[in-house]
């Protein structure tokens, strides 16, 4: 723990609960929702084809995991530790230019 502490630039252990716990919320509710959302849109397997609609459903359930994550650690008070690590993650995907 003490190295994941010092790692994630946390203090308590009770961060770290809490902080795996708003990962595990925020991927269960972005899986939950995508599936309505596509739904609204009208993007179903017959109308793009399997490869199609699980391609637009990943990048769907990525824009809103990410928007999520960072929405869920301000509700459980870990706002600054989800916000540096979306930041992170966004840098490391091609992102940099516009979070500078």
């Amino acid at each position: 723990m003490k190295k994941l502490k010092e790692r994630w630039g946390i203090e308590h252990n009770w961060q770290i609960i809490i902080i795996l716990c708003v990962f595990a919320i925020t991927g269960s509710t972005a899986s939950y929702i995508g599936k309505p959302i596509l739904n609204f849109l009208n993007i179903t397997p017959e109308a793009f084809g399997s490869f199609g609609y699980w391609t637009i459903r990943i990048l769907l359930l990525f824009i809103v995991y990410q928007f999520m994550l960072v929405f869920f650690g301000w509700l459980f008070g870990q706002y600054k530790f989800f916000w540096n690590f979306e930041k992170k993650m966004l840098r490391r995907i091609g992102f940099k230019r516009f979070l500078d």
